[in-house]
């Protein structure tokens, strides 16, 4: 789901994705047959050893207790401020905060200086090779809309250098399973979509035929923020939609050989191994 998503907000043209984060689950979400963390990290962290762009994060899995969605990406786009040095404006209400490690009485003097001379000028490569090495493993994009300044703070000359003005961007990215949740009373909080919808932005890869646009007008919340939410188009022979981890489970249960066709093989070594998925309890 992360890399076919990838390559469809490339083709956009509205993004420019940096990293991808997988955060499993804490184990007190209380979903049946949830094996314990420590091995669904292990799984992900085989599954992602090609892909250099994705990195499996494990804070929501080593707190007290289970996090909201909500509360998850807020993390992320906290330790991305911190990481970067960036200031994160929201979808709609940009930052008006002033950049950090910059004195409030001096006027920053930009890293590129325009001379006059296209060559001075940065070029894309040069722009986002930067951004890329002080990101790291965050996942970040960038959308066509408001701007924001990004500087990277250097601890040992204790100064912020300004590169160019981006805009860094977390999204949450879904089955459009997940996306009819939002539809079902009392099951996410209002105020909690307004902030995954409305501030951040998700993006959706349907499943099994899913009628997206049907779902996204029988919430109120999603058709508000209706621009926020992207659609992954998925044209090739071979959809997303056949691509679960139920479907995952049942073939290691049963012993079916399809299994192949959605684990690696680490992963399927791993879980044999330690015995996992083999009863129908999970």
């Amino acid at each position: 789901m992360t890399e076919k998503a990838r390559e469809y907000l490339h083709k956009t043209g509205r993004f420019i994705v940096i990293g991808g984060i997988i955060s499993p689950v804490h184990d007190s979400y209380g979903k049946p047959g949830l094996v314990p963390s420590r091995h669904r990290l292990t799984m992900c962290q085989l599954a992602v050893q090609s892909p250099d762009w994705i990195r499996v994060d494990p804070w929501e899995c080593y707190q007290d207790t289970w996090q909201t969605t909500c509360s998850v990406l807020e993390h992320h786009r906290d330790l991305m401020k911190r990481v970067t040095g960036c200031i994160l404006s929201n979808v709609n209400t940009p930052s008006t905060t002033p950049v950090i490690g910059q004195p409030q009485n001096q006027t920053p003097t930009p890293i590129y200086q325009n001379h006059n001379n296209m060559n001075h000028k940065p070029t894309a490569v040069k722009l986002w090779g930067k951004v890329s090495e002080n990101l790291g493993k965050i996942c970040c994009v960038r959308p066509h809309i408001e701007r924001f300044t990004f500087v990277d703070e250097n601890a040992n000359l204790g100064m912020a250098m300004r590169y160019e003005e981006i805009e860094l961007r977390i999204l949450l990215l879904c089955g459009s399973d997940l996306l009819e949740s939002f539809c079902i009373p009392g099951l996410w909080k209002d105020s909690d979509m307004e902030v995954i919808v409305g501030d951040f932005g998700i993006v959706v890869v349907p499943r099994d035929g899913a009628d997206t646009e049907k779902i996204m007008n029988h919430s109120s919340i999603l058709r508000k923020f209706k621009d926020n939410i992207t659609v992954v188009k998925d044209g090739i022979s071979h959809p997303m939609s056949i691509v679960s981890s139920t479907k995952s489970r049942l073939a290691l249960q049963h012993g079916d050989g399809h299994v192949v066709d959605y684990l690696s093989q680490p992963v399927i070594d791993y879980i044999l191994q330690s015995q996992l998925y083999i009863n129908a309890s999970g």
